[in-house]
């Protein structure tokens, strides 16, 4: 039944296809044994708490629902994450001491088979797009040009860095099953994205290649997040149906 708050389609015209929908990955999980304890916990003054930074980031790049992967500390990084938006899902890995390539496996996996039963969004995403909790300089535009040419099932670009690779990444859903098959420890996506001959877009200057492992002063501990707290899409993004 259509919504009363819809516009009605004029007669003879076929409904406008839905844009496809994105789902985002933030990888958390790492011990950050040469940062002094797990990055899903940081704060620092620029940047506030690293995990609200690249939930929000996700959430107003348009992604629905938002992965949130962790493992070390778990339960502290928990409690640091909304109560009340449905979009946001905390995804715990059990095989995170493992590497990347275990963290990225635990939350396609959730993406595929949706365990418990029940749609993560009103529809299927049709690509992830995935970053690190440890960049905490990363800016939106990075985001924005990442997706901003469409989103779609066969889509596989990555933010490059005056031609070094770096996040975030999209990967439509047609990807998924093979990139699943060759994710194992510290393995990430690159080799399959190298192999498939992933789009490569230039980001550089903004802060997607500059992932920090080691503080350049004490990390405070990060706040947990406003239960209430609202992210809306950026307005003035543009988001196509075409992959």
């Amino acid at each position: 039944m259509a919504d009363p708050a819809d516009p009605p389609t004029p007669a003879g015209a076929s409904p406008a296809a839905p844009t496809p929908a994105l789902a985002g990955v933030l990888l958390a999980a790492g011990a950050g044994r040469r940062f002094g304890g797990p990055k899903a916990l940081a704060a620092t003054p620029d940047a506030g708490g690293w995990l609200e930074r690249g939930v929000r980031l996700l959430l107003e790049a348009g992604c629905d629902p938002v992965l949130v992967v962790l493992g070390a500390e778990a339960e502290r990084a928990l409690a640091l994450l909304p109560t009340s938006d449905r979009r946001v899902r905390p995804v715990v890995a059990t095989r995170w001491a493992e590497g990347v390539g275990a963290s990225l496996r635990a939350a396609l996996q959730v993406l595929e088979r949706q365990p418990d039963g029940q749609p993560l969004a009103d529809r299927r995403p049709a690509a992830a797009l995935v970053t690190l909790v440890d960049l905490p300089r990363l800016a939106p535009e990075a985001l924005e040009r990442v997706t901003g040419t469409g989103v779609g099932p066969s889509s596989l670009r990555r933010a490059v860095y005056g031609g070094t690779p770096g996040h975030p990444v999209l990967i439509g859903s047609a990807h998924w099953p093979g990139l699943l098959q060759g994710l194992e420890g510290d393995t990430g996506a690159g080799p399959y994205l190298r192999a498939h001959r992933a789009e490569a877009v230039e980001c550089s200057g903004l802060g997607g290649d500059d992932d920090v492992d080691t503080p350049a002063q004490p990390p405070a501990p990060a706040q947990p997040m406003a239960p209430g707290w609202t992210v809306q899409p950026r307005t003035g993004s543009s988001k196509s149906p075409r992959a």
